[in-house]
This record gives structure tokens, sequence and C-alpha cells, in this order.
């Protein structure tokens, strides 16, 4: 199959058309002709200066909360029950709790709480002590032990050694807070840290 090739114009349809366009009016008259764009040589073209992308910081392996503070340790701003014992004032004789810190006063009587619960603890230390009053005794000690840290896994930390805490309060509560007139760490050769020295008051 051959493709037609286009017919050209005879000369009657030439004459024709110059007429026509001859008296063809413009929609824009007052609209200017476009003048055609003067070609501009390559190196003539002024040169647009594009911004340098700004360089990616460069993002390490990081783990959330890699900056907090280790907070691992327990913090207990509370002071000690022997820092507390110490910081108390002297209320007996000044020479003679000198001579009972150093240990060089012998306790009259003892009694031994180690291995109690909190239960059976306090009315066995209540009883020692009224017996001890009555019996016109000055010094005795108290023995608690140092105690065993537990779990602990809780936001509150836990003291050490429940007894240890909890005889100092004792002796200050009623009915012994009457009877009692100092409670000091026991020395070395009597306990230590695990035991306390307990004054009572003269009977009157």
């Amino acid at each position: 199959m051959t493709t037609r090739r286009p017919r050209g114009l005879r000369p009657d349809e030439q004459e024709l058309w110059q007429r026509i366009a001859a008296s063809a009016q413009p929609l824009h008259p007052s609209r200017p002709l476009a003048e055609p764009k003067a070609h501009v040589p390559a190196h003539q073209v002024p040169q647009v200066d594009v911004p340098k992308k700004k360089p990616r910081p460069e993002v390490q392996d990081f783990r959330i909360g890699q900056s907090a503070p280790d907070l691992a340790f327990r913090m207990d701003l509370a002071p000690s029950v022997s820092d507390q014992l110490a910081a108390a004032p002297v209320r007996m004789d000044h020479k003679t709790h000198k001579t009972m810190t150093r240990g060089r006063l012998e306790p009259e009587a003892r009694i031994d709480l180690h291995g109690m619960t909190m239960a059976e603890a306090h009315p066995e230390l209540t009883h020692f002590i009224l017996r001890s009053a009555a019996s016109g005794r000055r010094l005795v000690l108290v023995i608690t032990g140092k105690g065993k840290r537990g779990l602990d896994n809780g936001p509150i930390p836990q003291r050490q050694g429940v007894l240890r805490h909890q005889v100092p309060q004792w002796l200050t509560m009623p009915p012994l807070g009457t009877l009692v007139l100092q409670v000091v760490q026991a020395h070395l050769k009597h306990g230590g840290a695990g035991a306390y020295y307990v004054y009572l008051r003269r009977g009157r």
C-alpha cells in the first residue's frame, strides 16, 4: 500500500486564499508582535551560583538513656543509727560516759535479741529493762546483731538489721523512755554495731 501524496493548491485556489488573507483582521491589533529571541552564545550566559547542599551529620549508634546518670547505687541520706546515737546529747555523767564508750565498764546484765522477730523482741526487751531498773542496775547490754541485707528491689531502700534500728526507738518510747538515761553503741569488745549500752536512771 503506497502513501498518497498531498495535493497542492490549484492556481484559482491560491488566488482565493490570498484575497481572504488580505482581508483578515487581527484579533488583538494593540499587542506588539513578539520579536524573535536573539541567540546568546554559551560563553555569555550568566552563571548562577547554585547553593551547595549541607553535609548531613553523621548519626552514630545510640541507646535510649545512655547519657542518663547511673543511679544503680542506693542513696540513703538518713544518718545511720550509730551517727544518730553519737550526735545525741550526753545526759549522764560525762566521765562515766567516756569510760563506758571505751568499753571499760562491764554491763551488769545482758539480753540477746538476735534472731527474734519484732513481735518477739519488743516484749522481751520491755521485761528485761523493767526488771533491770527494779533491781537497781545502771548499765545493761542489749544485743541485736548487725542484721543481714535482704532483697532490695523496691524504690525505698531497706535498712540493714531491723532490730538494730528499732531497739533505740523502743528504748525512748513508753514505758521504757522514763527509765533509760542514755543509749550508746557498744564497744567492739561487747558487740560493736550489733549491740547497745543502755544506761538506766537511778532508782527513786
